[in-house]
């Protein structure tokens, strides 16, 4: 039994150097809690979804920050070539008359480039509802919170495309 108690002894000292270990490591981990609740603090952005056809949008409207807008880490001017389709990405926050008040980083797949554009637009205009409700009246009335329906008609078999048939011949 006297080995036992030894071992058992033996077992109680080195918890205590552990136990200072323990605490330190503890007083790091809590320094770490802090400064990653500040960066959710930082961290507080709107986020909603557009659609058009097939492509869809994922916008994040922050308050903070650098106030520009990012499609898939580009500025609007390098992802979109024409002056058109940048009238059209940013057009509900023209309407609001807050394109410097945002930080707004999108994500966007799917589709051809106007239909993204028009997908990143009532992505925008939803989180810009999300912000501020008031703003819903003006933006409805624009037409940048409806959702467009129109899809392409899928391919029939025996034909070219959805309508498109073969050319007809007499003999």
């Amino acid at each position: 039994m006297e080995k036992n108690t030894t071992k058992e002894t033996k077992k109680i000292k080195k918890p205590k150097a552990v136990e200072q270990k323990v605490k330190k490591k503890a007083k790091k981990i809590t320094s770490k809690e802090t400064t990653i609740k500040e960066k959710k603090k930082e961290a507080r952005y709107i986020e909603a979804v557009g659609r058009r056809k097939t492509a869809v949008a994922r916008v994040r409207l922050w308050t903070r920050g650098k106030k520009e807008l990012l499609i898939n880490d580009k500025p609007c001017q390098d992802y979109f070539p024409t002056f058109e389709l940048q009238q059209i990405a940013t057009g509900a926050l023209n309407k609001m008359k807050s394109l410097g008040r945002f930080r707004v980083l999108v994500k966007v797949k799917g589709g051809g480039v106007h239909s993204q554009a028009e997908a990143i637009r009532h992505g925008i205009a939803r989180a810009l509802v999300m912000f501020n409700p008031d703003y819903k009246k003006r933006l409805r009335k624009a037409g940048y919170l409806t959702r467009d329906p129109r899809m392409r008609e899928r391919k029939k078999f025996g034909l070219k495309r959805a309508r498109r048939a073969p050319q007809w011949q007499k003999r």
